[in-house]
């Protein structure tokens, strides 16, 4: 099997510049090391990603005591 030399690499560039252009070539790019990092993180078991995003992890948020809700407030109507 025959190696890639630079002169291979220079002429793969060049025909991904002229097909995709100089604009969208820099955002293939990173989508490729996107993919290629979350399949590395697939293979290797890291799922630390998976984690972070479960409902059990999250905050439990609780509304400001200072709020009375409108049933407290119209209890407190009727009893004047």
């Amino acid at each position: 099997m025959p190696n890639i030399g630079p002169l291979e690499l220079a002429i793969v560039l060049i025909v991904a510049l002229i097909v995709f252009g100089p604009k969208r070539l820099p955002e293939l790019g990173r989508s490729m090391g996107r993919g290629m990092r979350e399949f590395r993180s697939s293979i290797g078991g890291d799922h630390k990603d998976e984690m972070e995003d479960s409902p059990a992890s999250a905050p439990v948020l609780e509304p400001p005591a200072d709020t009375a809700s409108s049933a407290d407030e119209a209890a407190a109507n009727r009893r004047d």
